[in-house]
């Protein structure tokens, strides 16, 4: 399972590849997170699905499309 970093801690300016979720965002509440938090799409990392107890929530289709955006932004390369 690929995972990426997620804080509660946002800075005041976020790179090309962080998702800033604030609490304001129409999918907020979906999230399952309590505070606006930024997701750090160059911060990966790969676990066994088996070390994943739960989910706390789910990302709705903006962020979905958002997320996709970044991350082809930071990993995929022009052919």
């Amino acid at each position: 399972m690929v995972v990426a970093f997620i804080s509660s801690n946002v800075p005041k300016k976020s790179t090309l590849t962080d998702v800033i979720i604030e609490e304001t965002h129409p999918e907020f509440g979906r999230t399952g997170l309590k505070v606006s938090s930024m997701i750090r799409l160059d911060k990966v990392a790969t676990i066994l699905k088996d070390l994943i107890v739960g989910e706390i929530g789910e990302i709705g289709g903006s962020l979905k499309k958002e997320i996709s955006s970044k991350i082809c932004k930071a990993y995929c390369f022009p052919v």
